[in-house]
């Protein structure tokens, strides 16, 4: 398998995340001997598992065409997964030339509406289309001529590290201790502004005043949302922490009362996860690929855009559930082992049809 990425090992976000797990399980599938991967950027150090290579990109976006065609080329590709909907054309090409089946990975509101013709008839010479949310099926669906069998949700994933804890020392280093903390994990992009930080500090007001905002992520809008914060009067109960490390994240879960991100944009959601599996509540919108990782309410709690703040203040009042069973009900459901299993049945039809 020759994977063509934006990003994989060494690179960051959820979309890297997905693709790391996706060809970790899929180097393990019967028929799969290897899986090579091209990435576009990988700016961090990385460790690969057994049974993967991950080679340098060519200098520039010439530079990665023709490494990513002379890979496909070789004689001993035959699958090629793209990881982005932004590779297809490159991806559809390199299967047309080295006569590979192709794999076509879609996540959120890049696949949403109809990329133009180029891309649109790339995606429909895949033998397989792979959604992470049934909500991104659909509109993939609403806009591609292609058979809805070859179009299928493999929902992302959530690693081991994530579980519940002792995050005390990070509540007295971060100030919080006798608080009750709300945290959201997300990017703060000027240009996707629907992850609902907005939300969240309009509901602040409304809230006990032992009731503190964590923000954890980076991006070239928090000038705007500390600026809001400061014109909604709540400046000093919102805590912008920046990225910060994996053990400092994983912490960050644990010691937060509830994760709350009122998105309207997700394609999936894989902080929902992240959260849950550290044995925190997450309250969210059941908008878009968020209903899926919150299970329609049934693991998360997933309110209306109306009701949303009604949803909030109900749930700081019933306090956290079980950690350990609401770390278990998400394992089961999304853990490594559910997804591997469902990536190996889903590359076996591929391969076996």
């Amino acid at each position: 398998m020759l994977a063509l990425v934006p990003d994989a090992f060494g690179g960051r976000g959820g979309i890297a995340q997905y693709n790391r797990d996706f060809l970790t399980a899929a180097s393990t599938a019967p028929g799969i001997e290897q899986v090579e991967i091209l990435p576009r950027h990988a700016p961090d150090a990385f460790t690969l598992p057994p049974g993967l290579r991950q080679v340098a990109p060519g200098e520039g976006r010439i530079g990665y065409i023709l490494r990513a065609l002379s890979m496909a080329l070789s004689g001993k590709i035959g699958v090629i997964f793209c990881g982005h909907i932004n590779l297809v054309p490159l991806a559809a090409l390199a299967a047309r030339l080295s006569r590979s089946k192709l794999i076509v990975q879609t996540h959120g509101i890049e696949a949403w509406g109809d990329p133009g013709k180029p891309y649109r008839s790339a995606l429909e010479h895949a033998d397989l289309v792979l959604c992470v949310s049934r909500y991104t099926r659909a509109q993939v669906l609403s806009w591609a001529a292609i058979d809805p069998e070859r179009v299928v949700v493999v929902p992302n994933t959530v690693g081991p590290m994530f579980t519940p804890g002792d995050a005390s020392a990070l509540r007295i280093a971060w100030g919080l201790t006798g608080k009750r903390v709300l945290l959201t994990v997300a990017r703060m992009d000027a240009r996707e502004r629907y992850k609902g930080h907005e939300r969240v500090i309009a509901s602040l007001p409304s809230l006990p005043d032992d009731v503190v905002y964590v923000v954890l992520g980076e991006g070239d809008d928090r000038t705007r949302l500390e600026a809001l914060a400061r014109d909604t009067g709540v400046a000093d109960r919102v805590l912008f922490k920046g990225g910060v490390p994996r053990d400092v994240l994983i912490e960050g879960y644990r010691m937060a009362d509830l994760y709350v991100m009122p998105s309207t944009g997700e394609g999936f959601g894989i902080a929902f996860l992240e959260a849950m599996a550290s044995g925190t509540p997450a309250l969210g919108l059941a908008v878009a690929g968020a209903a899926d990782a919150l299970c329609d309410g049934a693991l998360g709690i997933a309110a209306t855009e109306d009701g949303f703040a009604s949803a909030l203040a109900r749930q700081l009042v019933a306090g956290k559930p079980d950690p350990q069973a609401l770390s278990r009900a998400v394992a089961a459901r999304f853990g490594n082992e559910t997804f591997t299993a469902c990536t190996r049945s889903t590359l076996k039809r591929l391969l076996q049809g």
